[in-house]
């Protein structure tokens, strides 16, 4: 059984056309004739000193976005979209660690990286992201030290800042990164120190989103990424790692503005894929409802006696949920397993599969293994931007375990179906209890960026706020009308997780609107619909 599911991009060939269109701009149906010459606008920077802007962060400050690092996207980053607005009030070069192409990517020693493929890229034709043709040519090894204004490093936590050795090629694939090793000022160097050796007169500071992000986009698996402490330490909890960072700007005398965490809940990545999206009249799923519906019979009485929210069944009318994996559960393996072994009609049900009696011990353990910690979808789960990839499809190397246990291949792969008769792994999904840890820490991050900039004495950006309301009921951008919706809201990039050009050119405008509310200058917002929301090449 194989299914594919492009069932939340089915409805975009109706709005990807008007979204693409970034609506034309707004003009008044009559200009009256004015004589004389309009004077040009005089920008002041008030209090501030724009001459040398320096940003650190992570990949939110270096451009990254549709998945990757590429010359575009760091170009229309709102890090240098806000320089140039800072060019009109006395700001100097912004220097950036520039990538070699549009392609993204790395290549190490020559050799491309699948951990860091090629950008997307939206196919109006098959209405779905794509990664752009071409191959990397930014080579981790040559090295570019510098000095730069844009010290954004994609990957990097609060504590990266501080660390001494994540630009030495000889800890990467251990401790490095590879985007700070192309442009480290040495190889002992650290964002913060080569930031500070910059003597910026201001500066933006955005930086915890990974602390919380790494553990969200791996699905809540700590075993993968885990949420950074609140306390612990300087180099080690987050309370005491940022307010060493923010302390040591202000201590340099720069200016600057802070930028506080989002909810990883206002992102299309989290957000995008519904919990109920197996739909009955998709001709690869819908004549197997009764087949799935008969296996799962045999295990439903199980479930019902231990916990009926376990129970399995598809239906015939209407969009079914997924099968996911909860780690939360308690693991009825074997209890599974023993009850279908004292079974007397089990042998029998086996060998409407085609499979003899014999096979009956092992079948009942790979069931019991199979559906130990499984249950269906729920309103409350959140599947992961990526698991639209997987659904419907063969997890190939359970089927081919199951091939070693002297299951047939066609079996084999039916058991095998990701979201349908295979729970969905853990790092397709946040579950109840791992959102409220994101929620969590998200808030007591804020909490400590807030007080640090009232410590000293900083403005801070909201962005959580700004992004929620986004989210909840869109923006109006002058002519624009955007959304957290994914590739048709026009805020968020094909990865569901990093501003579009357009969310950056938005960005600016609120940091803008902070800027000169804090420090009387009289900066001008950039027009949003001036940069787009969704790249087709």
């Amino acid at each position: 059984m194989k299914i594919k599911y492009l069932y939340f991009l089915m409805s975009l060939s109706l709005v990807f056309t008007a979204c693409e269109n970034d609506l034309d701009s707004l003009s008044d149906p009559y200009v009256p004739e004015v004589s004389g010459t309009i004077p040009t606008p005089t920008f002041t920077s008030g209090s501030a000193d724009f001459s040398n802007y320096v940003a650190i962060g992570n990949s939110l400050t270096a451009g990254f976005s549709d998945g990757a690092l590429f010359m575009e996207g760091q170009d229309k980053s709102f890090t240098n979209i806000l320089s140039q607005q800072f060019s009109l009030a006395g700001g100097g070069n912004f220097t950036i660690p520039m990538m070699n192409d549009n392609v993204g990517g790395l290549l190490f020693n020559g050799s491309p990286n699948p951990a860091f493929g090629p950008r997307l890229i939206f196919d109006p034709v098959g209405q779905m992201p794509v990664p752009v043709n071409g191959t990397p040519s930014t080579e981790v090894f040559d090295i570019q030290p510098g000095p730069y204004n844009n010290m954004g490093v994609p990957g990097v936590k609060v504590s990266h800042l501080l660390y001494d050795g994540l630009g030495n090629p000889a800890n990467l694939g251990v401790s490095a990164n590879p985007y700070y090793v192309r442009m480290a000022s040495s190889t002992s160097s650290t964002i913060l120190g080569d930031a500070l050796a910059m003597n910026p007169t201001f500066f933006t500071l955005w930086i915890g989103n990974n602390d919380v992000l790494g553990y969200a986009i791996n699905g809540g698996d700590a075993s993968l990424d885990q949420i950074t402490p609140l306390t612990g330490g300087v180099g080690v909890g987050f309370t005491e790692t940022y307010n060493y960072v923010l302390g040591a700007l202000a201590a340099s005398g720069a200016q600057g503005v802070v930028i506080n965490i989002p909810s990883v809940t206002d992102a299309p990545h989290f957000t995008t894929v519904p919990y109920a999206p197996l739909d009955p009249t998709n001709p690869d799923f819908g004549p197997q409802i009764p087949m799935l519906n008969m296996v799962f019979g045999a295990l439903n009485p199980i479930f019902e006696a231990i916990d009926p929210n376990r129970a399995i069944v598809f239906s015939e009318t209407a969009a079914s949920p997924v099968v996911i994996k909860d780690e939360t559960l308690a693991d009825i393996s074997a209890i599974i397993e023993a009850q279908l072994n004292a079974s007397p009609t089990f042998p029998a049900f086996i060998g409407q599969f085609g499979l003899p009696p014999q096979a009956a011990p092992m079948v009942a353990n790979l069931l019991g293994t199979l559906y130990g910690q499984t249950r269906q979808a729920t309103a409350d789960d959140l599947l992961l931007l990526p698991s639209s990839s997987v659904i419907g499809q063969v997890n190939s190397d359970f089927s081919a375990y199951l091939q070693t246990q002297n299951l047939p291949v066609d079996l084999a792969n039916q058991f095998s179906i990701q979201g349908v008769t295979y729970g969905l792994d853990d790092k397709y999904v946040l579950l109840p209890s791992e959102q409220m840890e994101i929620e969590d820490a998200t808030t007591a991050f804020n909490q400590v960026i807030s007080d640090a900039a009232a410590t000293y004495n900083m403005p801070m950006f909201d962005v959580n706020t700004f992004f929620n309301q986004v989210s909840t009921s869109g923006y109006q951008a002058g002519s624009a009308y955007m959304t957290a919706d994914f590739v048709t809201g026009g805020t968020f990039s094909l990865d569901g997780i990093h501003p579009s050009p357009r969310g950056n050119a938005v960005i600016v405008n609120q940091l803008i609107g902070v800027i000169n509310t804090s420090y009387n200058s009289n900066l001008p917002d950039v027009n949003p619909v001036d940069y787009t929301g969704v790249y087709l090449n």
